[in-house]
């Protein structure tokens, strides 16, 4: 057998559980004495959680995905309130917007000194503002990552701020705030935390850990996904998407993405998309170009066994073969209605500009074997 070596970072503490929201107070007396509270569009859905705080905050709601412009907007407001605790409670855009703020706060400068790809790059070296990340979506698991999503509108694409120190100091994880989400918002989020375990179980960089928490997030996706869908009000299927998510967050941070999330990362800063969405309607595409590429080029990767694991979890059939687990995906992503992304306005005259980049982003990176512009241009036709 030979030698196995690896890192591995999540959120200082992960809490999870039914019921658990409840004892964010505890935890923002502990860490702070001013909190910044970043909610959704609408603060008040989750008043009686805010109102039970045991430290004076202020309010910032995010009502679409995190521009460059917003952050800096929200660090100023965090600095004016002289905030030292940073709290947030929503989905995937407001844990991104959160933990940005809280590196900002806590190094100082504009985004764009820190953005990957578009920006200077530069090391985040100081602490960022602790903070208590709290989903109220099965999506993103950007509760347990170290890396913050913002939107460039002046590049036309989505660029990460990236560092150990962007980590939550609390992930506070509790399913029954997942519970109002609606079926469409359920729907895109369940599929990119199904897409955020597959990926990483499949990368270049996968580990024996990151391979733990990514198969038993795809089996909690395989019973939760369509069951949460649904019945918004089944407890049990909302933890088991809430676990999904959860396990998908250091399984991406710890062994990478792939080329969906390559392409849907440009994708996203070119058309308005949901995150989710894209992803779904890049998945089954890009595994048949990742598959066959490997039978092609690479016959012995052990990432085709991986993707024969991966049809095994989600059909349940201990005799199910890689195109078994297409089928099942393609079948989920039709029953969840997610449609193709030229009805979010994406054209075919595009494709040329998404390649190009898809090919430069850091998530391709984890890609089992290096699609050719060819094969990437046939996913992204296909998913047109």
């Amino acid at each position: 057998m030979s030698p196995v070596e690896f890192e591995f970072a999540t959120a200082g503490r992960i809490v999870f559980g039914p019921g658990r929201a409840s004892e964010l107070a505890s935890f923002a007396g502990r860490l702070g004495s001013r909190a910044v509270v970043f909610t959704g569009a609408d603060p008040g859905r989750h008043h009686e959680i805010l109102d039970a705080l045991a430290v004076p905050s202020s309010t910032f709601a995010v009502s679409g995905e995190p521009t460059v412009d917003v952050a800096r907007q929200a660090a100023a407001f965090a600095r004016e309130h002289g905030a030292d605790l940073v709290v947030a409670l929503g989905g995937g855009s407001v844990m991104d917007l959160a933990k940005a703020v809280a590196m900002l706060v806590g190094n100082g400068g504009d985004p764009l000194d820190y953005l990957e790809v578009i920006g200077e790059g530069h090391p985040i070296e100081q602490p960022s503002l602790a903070c208590i990340a709290m989903p109220t979506t099965a999506g993103t698991g950007s509760e347990v990552t170290s890396n913050a999503v913002l939107v460039s509108l002046e590049h036309g694409v989505k660029a990460s701020l990236r560092s150990a120190s962007m980590l939550p100091a609390v992930a506070l994880v509790d399913p029954l705030l997942t519970l109002s989400c609606p079926p469409a918002v359920t729907a895109s989020s369940g599929l990119d935390a199904l897409t955020q375990c597959l990926e990483p179980y499949v990368s270049l960089r996968a580990t024996p850990m990151t391979d733990g928490l990514a198969r038993e997030g795809l089996r909690r996706a395989a019973a939760g996904l369509v069951a949460s869908h649904a019945n918004g009000g089944d407890v049990e299927a909302r933890t088991d998407m809430a676990l999904c998510s959860l396990f998908g967050g250091p399984a991406l941070a710890n062994a990478k993405l792939g080329a969906v999330h390559g392409l849907a990362g440009v994708i996203g800063g070119t058309v308005e998309v949901p995150h989710g969405v894209a992803c779904a309607a890049l998945l089954v595409a890009t595994i048949k170009a990742n598959v066959a590429a490997l039978r092609a080029r690479q016959p012995t990767s052990p990432s085709l066994e991986k993707y024969r694991e991966v049809a095994r979890l989600l059909t349940g059939r201990g005799d199910a073969v890689i195109e078994d687990g297409i089928a099942w995906i393609e079948q989920t992503v039709l029953l969840l209605g997610i449609g193709k992304l030229a009805s979010y306005g994406l054209r075919p005259e595009q494709a040329d500009d998404i390649v190009a980049r898809a090919r430069l982003a850091s998530s391709t990176k984890g890609n089992p074997i290096e699609l050719s512009p060819d094969e990437l241009h046939a996913v992204l036709a296909s998913s047109l």
